[in-house]
This record gives structure tokens, sequence and C-alpha cells, in this order.
């Protein structure tokens, strides 16, 4: 219903989407300011470092106009100093006469300081309202606060019958242009790409972001090779534009160390290396969580997992998976020596199968999309 809480607050949270890919480790934030049932104002966090939502709201309207008016904001406003100034204080600057919370911000140095403030401060604030919808734009962020881990992103492209290569292992290409189109959108957002050597030496990717004229990559993902035994070359494409993107290698410390001259030769090309301990690398799912948390050091919240089997399947073994992109191709290439999309152990049961609290399908073109939220994803 217009002029309802939740009619604005679902503005300011489709505006929020706009910093996608911008604004991480950051979340994304939207604000919408009304007045007698009319927007006057609107603003979202567009890139990290940048200015808050609530600045670029606010910026223009006096005390007066303020005083009358409701600011809907989807995240608790920040209470303390950081790459930008409280938002706290702007809003008691020239204090609303309401302000609308979707949800409280987890962040230590928030923890419900902005919400408190406000109303120490006799201000009208309402907290909750879509707070589930909310809770889901932020999910990445979420995670990474409560767990120290990112955002899975697992994705991959297969035939009819549920092939991602033949026996031969050709695989190029299965989906369409449209489908490989938005992959690679997908790829400008996230702050690393991880593969398994196989796939590497299979396919040479170069698991980069390639836009269209007018499109623009919000970021440049760390590309990530899990390659325990070392069997990246150094002639792959990965390696030798390691210093256009950058490239990390996960090796074992024992692999890499039989081999000096390649090691060298790789951190002249600009790669670096990620050493696991014997235990690391014997031990998948202790091995990938150690990884996704070094990702996470960097600075990462989103990662796009693009394969092989074995990785992802070691991936939703672990129960490590956040989200799942999957493109079908109306082709059918038969043959038991077909490659699947995930290995791993798998469950014993289909009633144990990984299922999903949020899907989407849509076409492209011929190729049909299909778009996951994994049930189990702590975003609470």
């Amino acid at each position: 219903m217009k002029n309802s809480d939740e009619h604005w607050m679902a503005m300011a949270l489709e505006l929020a989407k706009g910093g996608q890919g911008w604004v991480e480790p950051n979340p994304m934030v939207g604000c919408v300011v009304v007045r007698d049932g009319e927007l006057i104002a609107s603003g979202f966090h567009e890139r990290f470092g940048g200015p808050h939502a609530e600045v670029h709201a606010l910026r223009g309207l006096d005390a007066e106009v303020l005083s009358q008016s409701t600011v809907y904001v989807t995240l608790e406003p920040c209470a303390h100093h950081g790459k930008t100034p409280p938002c706290v204080e702007l809003l008691l600057s020239k204090p609303a006469n309401r302000v609308v919370v979707a949800m409280e911000d987890p962040f230590e140095k928030v923890a419900g300081l902005g919400i408190s403030r406000l109303e120490h401060e006799g201000m009208d604030v309402t907290v909750g309202v879509l707070d589930e919808q909310a809770r889901r734009l932020n999910a990445p962020y979420l995670k990474r606060l409560a767990s120290g881990l990112p955002w899975v992103i697992t994705k991959w492209a297969m035939t009819l019958d549920g092939a991602i290569a033949t026996g031969s292992l050709d695989s190029k290409w299965i989906s369409n242009e449209l489908s490989r189109h938005q992959v690679h959108r997908l790829r400008s957002r996230v702050d690393a790409v991880v593969v398994g050597s196989s796939t590497v030496l299979a396919d040479d990717p170069l698991l980069t972001a390639r836009l269209g004229p007018g499109e623009h990559v919000a970021r440049t993902a760390m590309r990530v090779v899990l390659d325990r035994r070392f069997r990246t070359m150094e002639s792959s494409q990965l390696v030798r534009t390691a210093r256009e993107a950058p490239v990390i290698v996960v090796v074992d410390r024992e692999a890499l160390a039989r081999v000096p001259d390649k090691r060298q030769a790789f951190e002249r090309a600009g790669a670096e290396f990620f050493e696991l301990e014997r235990g690391q690398s014997q031990e998948p799912a202790a091995g990938l969580e150690h990884v996704l948390r070094e990702i996470v050091r960097r600075g990462g919240t989103n990662v796009l997992v693009e394969g092989g089997a074995m990785v992802m399947g070691s991936l939703f073994d672990a129960r490590l998976v956040d989200q799942v992109e999957c493109y079908i191709a109306p082709k059918v290439v038969g043959g038991i020596e077909a490659r699947r999309a995930v290995g791993g152990l798998g469950v014993e049961s289909i009633a144990l199968g990984a299922g999903f609290q949020e899907t989407h399908w849509e076409t492209l073109g011929a190729d049909l999309h299909f778009s996951g939220i994994l049930a189990r994803c702590p975003i609470d």
C-alpha cells in the first residue's frame, strides 16, 4: 500500500541494490525521505569509502523540511568514525520527524548504538520494517560478520542430460552468449573466482569479467586456483595475466618446495601462493575453509566457484555453499563418461539433498537459468 512504511522501505531496499559489487565489504544501504506522503529525496551507498546512503539522501534538505519528514533507511545508521563521519550525527544535526530502520547493524562498532543514540536524543525511531528482506539483501555481509567466511556462489553450465563436458572433456560452449554474458556480469561484482587445477589444465580459463560497451566492472576479482600438487603451467592464461588481475595458487607446502625454479617463475609473473600444511591439504573441508577465511582476511565478501566437480563436491559435502547459479542448455550429449558438475561424497538419499529457501528461474534465449539460495544459509 502506498504511503505505508513497508512501501517506502521496499523502495529504499531496491535503491540499495545499486551498490552491489561496489560497496563490499561494506553492506548495501538505501535511504528515502518522505514528506506528506511524497518522496522528496533518496540515495544509496554507491561505493566503498564513499558517502553513505543517508548523506546522499539528506544532501540539500534543510532542517525545516526534515522536521516534517520521515527518513527510511535499510540499515541502522552508523555511530562510529570509519572512512566517513557517523551518519547518526548527520541525522541529529537536522532531526527528522521520524526515522524508520529495517534492521540493526550487527557490526561491533554499531550494534544498536546508532539507534539508541537517536532515541536518547528524543527522536521517534521505528525498527524492524521489512527486516527479513533487509537481511536477505545483505546476507553476504551478515555471514562474513557472523562466521568469518565469505558468501560462496557455485556456478556451472550443463546440458539437458546433466553434462558439464563430454567424455573427451570438451565443454565449449554448452551455454549460449546470453548466459555467458550474465556470468561475466557476476564475475564483475565478486571478490574472488575459484577453480580447481583440473579446470585450469582442461580449459585454460582467463576468469576475468569481459563486459559490453557501457558496462562497468565493479571490482577485479582475485583468481584462486586450488592446486594442491602444483600442476598449473607457467604458460597458462592465468599466470600470463597475473599482473593484470591477481592470481593466487593454493598449494601444498611440500609440493611447492620441490620445484623452486617453477615457484620463482610464477612469482616473477606476478602470481602469489597460499600454502597449505599437510593436515589442511589432506582434509578437503579443512583446506577449503582455510582458503575461504584467507579470502575474507584479504577483504573478500563474495566468492564465485566455477569448478571442477571435485571442488564443487567438497564444498557441498562441507556445507560451505550458499548460492547456486546453474545454466541449462537444450542439448543432449550422452555418454557414460560425460562429466557432472558436482562430485564429492554426496548424500545417501534424495531427502538429504541440498534444498533451497529461495529460487528463481528465467530463460536466456533457449537456455534456462536457475538461481537459488540454499535453505541453511546463516543470514539470521
